[in-house]
């Protein structure tokens, strides 16, 4: 019977100290290094080595670098990976869609300009989806127009808004401090203490066109949830008129009076027209019991305010 003794394999010294220096197991994949020996070489200690040989630290050196460069391109394919899955789901795209505000557009400038250091500029124009004579429109835009999209430049039109007037435009129109101005005199008001001069219709196209939203917020007292309350019977009363229209066509009117503090009608009558004497013949059928008429709370209909309503009431008037 023959044995067969399989040999030992053995790796130079500095391939275990650069393992356990990087602590990263698969830094040599050519060499097919076991797994369970690079994990002895990373849990043990660097033995002691005595060798004449001199040490190529350059090839060290170089894998290390590559080592490092190669995580670096993952995690930016990654990330770019991420970004692309997020712009396919919100739609956007600058081929379709516009950037009005001029630091949009400063921002997209300056990240093509980082980006031709390392792509050529058709690629990065291809991969943003914008063609070379817009990118190139926004690059010559002028000093004085700045990238802001207007209708026409100031050299032309030196009576239009500037950014900055239509910045304060936006600041008085959402402020809360001045949310109780209407716009028409909130554009007076702003010629007023000198800040901008334009019309009241220049402030609402602005408003419109831009969307902004002027406060809401109430500066005003809170309407009283509870009404009159009686603290005792016939306190209060209350008396209205009903028009009831009938299946032929016909109105009548149903005068009523309820107390306020048990809800009882204390009287009613239909009558065929709005007469004022109606009004004063249901009162007084609902103070015959007790002697007087109480506090009365009705609208001011002509059925309630007139001159007969007010001697019953108050005598003192006649």
């Amino acid at each position: 019977m023959q044995l067969h003794q399989s040999s030992r394999r053995a790796y130079d010294h500095r391939i275990r100290e650069h393992i356990c220096r990087t602590r990263n197991p698969n830094l040599f994949p050519e060499l097919r290094i076991p797994r369970s020996t690079t994990t002895s070489w990373l849990r043990r200690p660097l033995p002691t080595v005595v060798s004449c040989q001199p040490q190529r630290e350059n090839v060290t050196v170089l894998r290390e670098r590559i080592h490092k460069l190669e995580t670096r391109v993952c995690t930016l394919a990654a990330v770019l990976s991420l970004q692309r899955a997020l712009l396919r789901v919100s739609g956007f795209s600058l081929e379709h869609n516009r950037l009005p505000e001029g630091e949009a557009k400063e921002s997209v400038v300056r990240a093509v300009a980082r980006a031709r250091k390392a792509l050529p500029l058709v690629g990065i124009l291809r991969i943003l989806h914008v063609s070379p004579p817009r990118y190139h429109r926004w690059t010559r835009a002028e000093l004085e127009c700045g990238l802001d999209d207007r209708s026409s430049c100031p050299r032309t039109s030196p009576a239009q808004l500037t950014p900055q007037e239509i910045s304060t435009i936006k600041e008085m129109v959402t402020s809360n401090q001045y949310r109780h101005m209407p716009l028409h005199t909130l554009a007076r008001y702003a010629q007023r203490i000198g800040k901008v001069f334009a019309s009241a219709s220049t402030w609402s196209k602005l408003a419109g066109e831009r969307g902004w939203r002027r406060p809401r917020t109430r500066v005003y007292p809170a309407k009283p949830k509870i009404g009159v309350r009686a603290a005792r019977p016939n306190e209060y009363w209350h008396i209205d008129v009903t028009v009831i229209r009938l299946i032929t066509g016909v109105k009548i009117y149903l005068h009523a009076v309820i107390d306020n503090f048990s809800r009882r009608i204390l009287a009613w009558r239909l009558a065929e027209r709005l007469d004022p004497t109606t009004t004063c013949e249901v009162l007084l059928e609902a103070g015959k019991e007790i002697g007087r008429v109480p506090t009365v709370v009705a609208d001011s209909g002509v059925e309630n305010v007139n001159e007969q309503v007010d001697e019953l009431v108050d005598p003192s008037v006649a």
